[in-house]
């Protein structure tokens, strides 16, 4: 019921957050929102059991093309309707979750750089999937994404950026309650366990291949509801958009947050959106030539996200949830003289108008 209020909470100040802020903006909320689907689940995956994953962007595509090509199959059929745009994202959600448990399944012995390893190669030859069929997923040009405008009920003048950040944010706000709750149960305790110890895990009775296997699922329909999220942020799904390089961001959102933390999830996403935009603030002040600049949007950002995470695996291993939450330790201790003194010049005061 805690986490329920605080995500009730969340829904209605992003609600009105989305009216406060432009399109752009609105489309930035959105984006960090779809990041947060796939960060969270990966934050279930690495820091609460354990398993690492180099292949979330790879999930994130099964999760993607589904959407294009139920939408683009019932528009082309005369369906219509916006019933259908749900039905395309539970397809992608199942797509993805089929793959987790498929890797899930081949990852249940590996750990290491063996599980690595394994992620690896699935980030490396899903996105080559699509040149393989492409007479049906149309190769590297990749495929457009049919979608209805905002509901006739919200105004003709509805943007269509605020009406992207609500399907976003609703998927992001359900897929934080829903794992916090996990976390929470049985479930994620079992989680911990065999993160912790396999062995004493085993000896107590708790079946570790099983509990890997549920722990990829999870995390693989997160990845695939984020993938959705995107195709119907981008409106088009291509292989590019899921490289590798995507992978690798979002371990890095998960570690930079902190990791084991489902609001470090919250920190890293926005730093996924924030820091290229930041990037891209500072480049467009300075005379560069049109190809360093193209080479610096690519590459600076990640250049950035990697020296920070080096920093803060140095001064602040939880992450920027963990030195939130030293921070925030600390507070009462640095307030506990100045309350003392005040309630000794009170009782100080009391005595005097007592005499």
């Amino acid at each position: 019921m805690r986490n329920l209020g605080i995500a009730a909470v969340s829904a209605a100040l992003l609600l009105a957050l989305t009216y406060l802020l432009d399109p752009f903006r609105d489309y930035q909320l959105a984006t960090a929102a779809a990041y947060l689907c796939a960060a969270a689940g990966l934050t279930v995956l690495i820091g609460v059991n354990g398993q690492l994953s180099l292949g979330h962007g790879a999930l994130m595509a099964f999760g993607a093309y589904p959407v294009a090509l139920v939408q683009n199959e019932l528009a082309d059929r005369g369906v219509s309707a916006q019933w259908t745009l749900a039905v395309s994202v539970l397809a992608g959600v199942a797509a993805a979750t089929a793959l987790g448990a498929v890797v899930g399944v081949a990852a249940a012995r590996l750990h290491g750089p063996y599980l690595a390893g394994l992620t690896l190669v699935v980030a490396v030859a899903v996105p080559s999937l699509a040149t393989l069929f492409g007479g049906v997923l149309h190769g590297d040009q990749g495929l457009s994404v049919y979608l209805l405008p905002p509901p006739a009920a919200l105004g003709p003048d509805f943007p269509f950026e605020r009406w992207q950040a609500w399907l976003a944010l609703a998927a992001a706000v359900l897929t934080m309650l829903l794992l916090a709750n996990l976390m929470r149960s049985r479930f994620g305790r079992t989680l911990r366990a065999v993160r912790d110890d396999e062995v004493a895990a085993r000896l107590a009775g708790i079946p570790v291949a099983r509990t890997r296997v549920l722990a990829f699922v999870v995390s693989a329909a997160c990845a695939g509801l984020s993938g959705a999220m995107f195709a119907i942020l981008a409106q088009s799904v291509s292989p590019s958009a899921f490289a590798l390089t995507l992978s690798l961001n979002l371990l890095l959102a998960v570690v930079v947050g902190g990791l084991g933390s489902l609001a470090g999830a919250v920190w890293g996403s926005l730093l996924l959106v924030l820091l290229p935009w930041l990037v891209d603030t500072f480049t467009a002040d300075l005379t560069l030539s049109p190809d360093l600049r193209q080479r610096l949007a690519g590459n600076l950002p990640l250049a950035i996200f990697g020296l920070l995470l080096v920093v803060v695996m140095i001064a602040a291993p939880g992450g920027v949830q963990g030195l939130l939450k030293g921070v925030l330790k600390h507070v009462p201790q640095v307030l506990a003289p100045a309350v003392r003194g005040r309630r000794r010049s009170a009782g100080g005061l009391d005595d005097r108008l007592q005499r």
